[in-house]
């Protein structure tokens, strides 16, 4: 059975973070790219939907994209990518090509600024969430505070991140990709795709609002590469939580060949190409890392014509000694 794997990256850091320890540095990415590049058969994403909807996608097929655009995207990830000949398709949020970042990011720097022991969210959320001393240690504080601001309505959201900005007394850190980033991404044999202006959760916008993000990113992006834009991220990606049927058919209405969400798992010739999943694993070892992905594939019911031994590989640490 044709099987597509794409996998969703947002950052990748220079150097690991303590208060972020999800999210890959350069050495973890160099070491995840030169595998997928040894074990998999990576492919664009346009030509990878276009071939599983022909029947003709090869055995082991994955794609990379990434989400937001972020400045460390062109910087860490993109020598490493091309070091690899790994292609990715980059999902950029048009609304911060003018510099600033997005409200997560604002609020990871201002808790890592923080002084004191608590954060008092009553006002916003009900909740009030206490401050260990150390940045590893308020890395489950911060997702917390992350996951219950989330989904308030836009001006609350921006009081509550403002209001915790206030606290640590930080300004708002630069971290987006500019115009001339989007042409280095191209120039990098990379491709782009839209994923709204401001990066809001769909589903949450009165309909023409949220048509207008999508269409908007699309023009603006067109408009910055001179080239058609096909393929779009929703953002944050929840199917039925985030965005929903409507938007599915404003993707479609407004040109778009694909799209991608979050919903976690493998692509299939029957899955519907304005939704298909992704995942990425969470495994730092990159024996583990690999199988994952490999293991990923066998989840579905449906794989006739497939086993374990030919759809998995054996990846021991032997297979990436000096790696």
């Amino acid at each position: 059975m044709q099987k597509l794997s794409i996998l969703i990256y947002h950052r990748v850091l220079d150097t690991s973070d303590p208060l972020q320890p999800g999210i890959v540095d350069r050495s973890l990415f160099d070491r995840q790219m030169w595998g997928i590049s040894r074990f998999f058969r990576v492919l664009p994403l346009a030509e990878a939907v276009n071939r599983l909807r022909k029947g003709t996608l090869p055995r082991r097929a994955l794609c990379v994209t990434f989400d937001d655009g972020y400045r460390d995207n062109v910087e860490v990830a993109l020598p490493i990518l091309r070091k690899h000949c790994v292609h990715a398709t980059f999902f950029i949020a048009t609304g911060f090509l003018g510099g600033g970042c997005m409200w997560n990011d604002r609020v990871i720097e201002a808790v890592r600024g923080l002084n004191g022991d608590r954060v008092d969210l009553k006002e916003f959320t009900g909740q009030q969430f206490d401050l260990p001393v150390g940045l590893r240690a308020r890395g489950s504080v911060l997702q917390a505070i992350l996951r219950a601001i989330k989904h308030l309505p836009f001006t609350q959201r921006e009081a509550a991140v403002a209001f915790i900005e206030k606290q640590a007394g930080r300004t708002i850190p630069d971290l987006m990709v500019r115009e001339p980033d989007i042409r280095a991404l191209l120039r990098g044999g990379m491709d782009i795709g839209a994923h709204t202006v401001n990066h809001p959760i769909l589903s949450r916008l009165p309909v023409m609002e949220a048509r207008r993000e999508i269409a908007a990113s699309k023009q603006t992006l067109e408009s910055v590469t001179g080239h058609p834009v096909r393929l779009f991220a929703y953002p944050n990606g929840n199917p039925g939580l985030d965005y929903g049927e409507a938007h599915v058919a404003m993707v479609r209405e407004l040109g778009f060949d694909a799209a991608v969400s979050t919903a976690w798992g493998c692509a299939g010739m029957r899955s519907d190409r304005y939704q298909l999943p992704r995942f990425t694993p969470w495994d730092r070892p990159l024996p583990r890392y690999l199988a994952r992905l490999a293991l990923m594939r066998l989840r579905s019911p449906a794989m006739t014509g497939d086993s374990i031994a030919s759809a998995a590989f054996d990846v021991t640490e032997r297979d990436v000694e000096g790696q």
